[in-house]
């Protein structure tokens, strides 16, 4: 019957035409998959954004902790860190506690990271503690006494003059809490190069009787998960057991390797996820000048640098005794090494 609303005009009543139905289906799953995502947004961002004032709540502390002589000390930054190269010196102490203006203790822990955003290019190197230099006002010495004389200021005056690299910032690490660090983002994967058996120290046995029996730390050759505390004692180990000719310079590498380890779970997913309760304890064991934006660029570079753009080298040098003392006297090739740090000449494979 023509003019009946669905009706063809055939005369077929079977048909119903349903096409502006369909058409407003689609409509409304995209007002809905729209809306999901606009939540979703705006959850992460008010996530991020108290994770940064946890984290620039303890970034505030830290810079607080730093004695302010050592800001003097330091070569202005050159633009922002995103795109211009830094040298950023961490000094590693024991004082087993928070940091405070006053602390004293050699630098158990020396370490320049260099930076070049543009290149995608980041390079750790190591500075033996036992190296022999001359301290600026205090004559020669290891170089580790700097931090004991003069805390961070005639720290980084000593490094510079040693590796002729301005310094840009300085990061103090307080070992004695910097396990508390690794266990608040769960842990750290070190990838061991071979298996290791340290002598007796840092025993974590209860009784005197026990730590003579105890045949000292075991770490397995291979990727493997470390707590805070392992992850110390891993840094630390002076003799393996099982390779006497292993010496100061492997401890360095050790340290590399947990320093980049915790540079890598600090710029993952998981603890972008635990920041707003960990953003305070992340910086609990440092005194820096570094601001928390700086800190933030710092993780955009290193999260952006390629496994295969990051060099780890070391100073290097033959040890002497020295007036009863145990020195390294360092070598011409460390002029090299710093060349390969700034980028000035190709990385060599160590020898």
């Amino acid at each position: 019957m023509q003019g009946e609303a669905g009706a063809r005009p055939d005369g077929d009543d079977a048909y119903t035409y349903k096409g502006p139905k369909q058409a407003k289906q689609p409509r409304r799953w995209r007002k809905r998959i729209v809306l999901v995502l606009g939540v979703l947004i705006l959850l992460t961002l008010i996530w991020a954004l108290l994770g940064y004032l946890a984290f620039r709540s303890g970034v505030k502390d830290a810079n607080e902790r730093l004695d302010p002589l050592a800001l003097r000390a330091l070569t202005p930054q050159d633009g922002l860190m995103f795109s211009n190269p830094s040298t950023i010196l961490i000094l590693g102490i024991d004082v087993g506690g928070r940091l405070r203006e006053g602390t004293t203790g050699r630098s158990d822990s020396i370490v320049l990271i260099r930076t070049d955003p543009d290149e995608h290019r980041l390079a750790l190197l190591s500075i033996p503690r036992d190296l022999r230099v001359d301290i600026p006002r205090h004559g020669a010495q290891k170089i580790n006494a700097a931090y004991a004389v003069g805390g961070p200021t005639l720290a980084i005056q000593t490094v510079e003059q040693v590796t002729g690299l301005p310094i840009n910032h300085v990061v103090v690490v307080d070992f004695g809490t910097f396990g508390d660090v690794i266990d608040a983002i769960g842990g750290i994967t070190v990838d061991v190069p071979r298996k290791v058996v340290s002598n007796k120290f840092e025993c974590p046995k209860s009784t005197k009787a026990e730590c003579e029996r105890w045949p000292g730390w075991r770490f397995p050759a291979g990727e493997q998960e470390m707590s805070g505390k392992e992850a110390l004692v891993y840094s630390r180990i002076r003799v393996n057991q099982l390779d006497p000719s292993e010496s100061d310079f492997t401890r360095g590498e050790r340290q590399q390797a947990v320093i980049e380890a915790l540079l890598d779970e600090t710029v993952s997913f998981t603890t972008f996820l635990k920041a707003p309760f960990i953003g305070d304890d992340l910086i609990s064991p440092l005194a820096t000048d570094l601001s928390a934006e700086q800190l933030l660029q710092l993780a955009w570079v290193k999260w952006r640098t390629p496994s295969s753009g990051t060099l780890q080298c070391r100073l290097g040098g033959t040890i002497a005794d020295i007036g009863g003392q145990s020195f390294i006297i360092g070598s011409e090739e460390n002029v090299s090494v710093i060349a390969m740090v700034t980028g000035k000449t190709a990385p060599q494979p160590p020898r």
